[in-house]
């Protein structure tokens, strides 16, 4: 063989030898990447060719799916869309599972995970058509439509827990959306109904309730550091503590007021108890440096800031800054400067003060079941941590109380029930705008629901929408809707 042909028979082999390899990367490496691309219409086609498993809510389908008569076999719909469109989320033929439990759990729901691998051997062994597993959910749809009906058309979100084990009773974002003008076979539609969505400034498809920009939780954060004054055992609720009517704060020339320039004790020395209940903010601006930075850090992450967190949706970490210097020290004692959380993890601190301290992990799915109902996942309740010890939990329990019985905290009251709870009127930007918020549980003897509500600013100058004027009431609605009497 001459030179020539031998080269070119080394070429030939290279080439053959690269298309065997670029077939074997393609067939066996990429090809679980390139079956799931959102672009892939045979995968895309091939998913509508399975029933969806159902969503459900009381053992009521708040999403289901229905056949149709052209090529996409089954179309998604939505009952009581808007009311659960964060938890259920959307499955487009365009964008795909999207949001909420339908992108969480989207392989059950398809019927494609490994777990259901015995139930589509079955049915190919007896020629039924594959469907997904569903989901029963932990909602209670009482408190759901208590915490919509009385949020009404403020944007804000509600969440609440079952103290004692993580239960996820409602979870509610404002504004909300439609699933269904997302799941329609109308493709065109579908298109102009999502770029609405992206482009609207209200941001209807975060789920505020568990992340998006989170928020300054303001005087609800008092709660972490009376706890951590309690568990440092240098503070009872009866110790007394600086709370002037302003507080200058360290190293600077500000003046920190509180609430209307009030008063907080005669004496100007109200007991921790006292400063909880009136909401005090010279008082625990003066305490958070009393305490220290990783002291009060170090509360905020035994109540779960900086933990990851999916119920199973991601929840945005929480967050409490590193690095601070005295006055900004002093300001995050007041829930400011940059302490930001998620109306979920505020419900887990109430939760977990609720529940003698144990913090439980929140979870939104009770139970999987196959297409023969039976069950394929159970959740059972798990324990996240102890955020507090028992008595500490008892006292601020105690202090809670105060707030609802006598402090500012009065609209979230239900007659003949034991309330505990804190409000909050977080300040953001630089124009005065503030955001209210209410925290607590019911019944506080023997607690069965602990929420967190939200009602953001409705305008980009304050204009007196405390927690304990707008809150506090959407907080009392769950109440009643939740407890048992």
């Amino acid at each position: 063989m001459n030179t020539p042909i031998r080269r070119l028979a080394l070429v030939v082999f290279a080439m053959f030898t690269a298309l065997l390899l670029a077939t074997t990367w393609i067939q066996f490496v990429q090809a679980d990447d390139l079956r799931d691309r959102p672009d892939n219409r045979r995968t895309l086609i091939d998913s509508y060719s399975r029933d969806r498993g159902a969503i459900l809510v009381d053992g009521t389908p708040i999403a289901a799916s229905e056949r149709t008569d052209d090529e996409l076999e089954w179309l998604r719909r939505y009952d009581q869309a808007t009311r659960y469109a964060h938890v259920t989320g959307y499955y487009s033929f365009t964008y795909g599972a999207g949001l909420g439990l339908e992108r969480a759990y989207d392989s059950l729901l398809a019927g494609t995970d490994d777990s259901l691998f015995y139930n589509r051997l079955a049915d190919v062994v007896t020629g039924t058509p594959t469907t997904g597993a569903s989901l029963e959910l932990t909602i209670d749809p009482q408190v759901q439509a208590a915490a919509i009906e009385a949020l009404g058309d403020r944007q804000g979100a509600a969440v609440a827990l079952d103290p004692s084990t993580g239960e996820i009773l409602a979870m509610v974002s404002r504004p909300s959306f439609d699933p269904n003008a997302l799941s329609s076979h109308q493709l065109n539609a579908v298109d102009e109904a999502y770029a609405e969505l992206i482009s609207d400034p209200a941001r209807p498809l975060v789920n505020r309730a568990i992340g998006g920009d989170l928020y300054p939780p303001g005087s609800t954060f008092k709660l972490v550091v009376a706890a951590a004054a309690l568990e440092s055992g240098e503070y009872s609720p009866d110790s007394e503590l600086e709370g002037a009517r302003t507080y200058t704060l360290p190293g600077t020339e500000t003046s920190l007021p509180n609430f209307g320039g009030a008063a907080c004790d005669p004496e100007d020395r109200p007991t921790l108890a006292e400063s909880v209940q009136v909401s005090c903010n010279t008082s625990f601006a003066w305490l958070a440096g009393e305490l220290g930075a990783d002291a009060v850090r170090e509360q905020a992450e035994a109540f779960g800031f900086g933990q990851p967190l999916d119920v199973p949706m991601n929840v945005t970490p929480s967050t409490y800054p590193d690095e601070l210097d005295d006055a900004q020290l002093a300001l995050t004692g007041i829930g400011q400067f940059e302490v930001r959380e998620t109306p979920m993890q505020v419900a887990m601190i109430s939760a977990a003060i609720a529940n003698g301290g144990v913090s439980m992990t929140p979870y939104l799915v009770e139970e999987v079941r196959g297409s023969d109902l039976d069950v394929i996942e159970s959740t059972e309740p798990r324990t996240r941590a102890r955020a507090v010890s028992e008595e500490t939990a008892a006292e601020l329990t105690e202090m809670m109380g105060l707030v609802v019985e006598q402090g500012s905290g009065q609209a979230a009251g239900v007659p003949g029930m034991q309330v505990a709870g804190k409000t909050g009127t977080a300040e953001f930007g630089d124009t005065g705008a503030a955001h209210a918020w209410f925290t607590g549980f019911a019944p506080a003897d023997d607690p069965q629901i602990a929420v967190a509500v939200i009602v953001e600013s409705a305008t980009d100058n304050w204009t007196g929408e405390t927690g304990g004027l707008v809150a506090a009431p959407i907080a009392r609605a769950m109440f009643e809707a939740g407890v048992q009497q």
